[in-house]
């Protein structure tokens, strides 16, 4: 079965070294994140995520679809993972390594069943109708941070998403073009975003946003999901070695710095690709002079 090229010994006890010495390969403070690019692509609801050389992109999709019996009045949502065998030579179509199961597991949890997503608004008509809502989640480059990437990207694009409105007469629904009307952006309670702390030393050490290398030598990592008001919405642990509860209380302090910037920055590219969008509107676009 395919895997990723191991690190060797050497590699190994200078990372281990370097982090005694409180120095990280790439320079970077211990609670710092690789440079961060997000953008938008041309249709609604896909965005681009680029945390150092990890790569993301995650798009969202919509149809009609009848609801599930014991939730007529909910929509559906659901997010899906891909990794690309081009970003990592462990990761083989068709075969689920034990990353694509934690992330898939972390999203769940962290988006799904936090309430993110009001799913009350996705339903049309009671028991026959509603949107069914689909994040479809791409790893194009791997370099670690893939969790903490994933949840940008996903949580960016469903801020970034119009669903197209409809009108309802009876148990008939009509869903409407965007030249017919514009369409709706989606309902989003709050915006619950990860944060993994890779741990070494027994729990001496912990770094935010490790890369590839340095996750390869850690002992174990704790993701914390949290919104931009502080509100704990998961924690996990992966790894053998044991966390102190005083250090989880560290670093859930760190973790909330991370969200608010993270959901500032988030925010602050919505914006500019709503000023790009809305650049002379629709009004323009009916005026527009013939080219000839």
């Amino acid at each position: 079965m395919p895997r990723e090229a191991e690190i060797s010994v050497n590699e190994r006890a200078f990372i281990q070294e370097a982090l005694q010495e409180k120095i990280r390969l790439d320079g970077r403070a211990f609670d710092a994140f690789r440079p961060l690019t997000l953008t938008f692509g041309d249709e609604y609801g896909v965005a681009d995520v680029q945390l150092g050389k990890t790569r993301v992109i995650a798009r969202i999709s919509v149809e009609v679809t009848a609801p599930l019996p014991e939730r007529k009045f909910d929509g559906i949502f659901q997010i899906v993972t891909e990794f690309s065998p081009m970003a990592s030579p462990a990761f083989e179509v068709g075969r689920p390594t034990d990353a694509e199961v934690i992330l898939s597991r972390i999203l769940e949890k962290a988006i799904r069943r936090s309430n993110a997503l009001d799913t009350e608004s996705l339903c049309i008509i009671a028991g026959l109708k509603c949107f069914a809502l689909r994040a479809d989640v791409h790893i194009i480059d791997h370099d670690g941070g893939l969790i903490d990437a994933s949840c940008i990207a996903v949580m960016a694009a469903l801020q970034h998403f119009r669903r197209p409105d409809v009108v309802v007469e009876g148990e008939k629904a009509t869903i409407l073009s965007a030249r017919e009307r514009e369409p709706i952006p989606l309902s989003i309670l709050h915006q619950p975003l990860c944060v993994t702390f890779s741990y070494f030393e027994e729990g001496e050490i912990f770094l935010v946003d490790a890369d590839l290398a340095e996750e390869q030598v850690r002992q174990a990592e704790l993701i914390i999901t949290m919104n931009q008001h502080g509100e704990l919405c998961q924690i996990a642990k992966y790894g053998g070695a044991t966390v102190d509860p005083l250090a989880i209380v560290s670093c859930t302090t760190v973790a909330l710095q991370k969200v608010k910037e993270l959901t500032k920055f988030i925010q602050s590219r919505l914006e500019e690709d709503a000023k790009r969008r809305n650049v002379g509107g629709f009004m323009a676009e009916l005026s527009a002079e013939n080219a000839r």
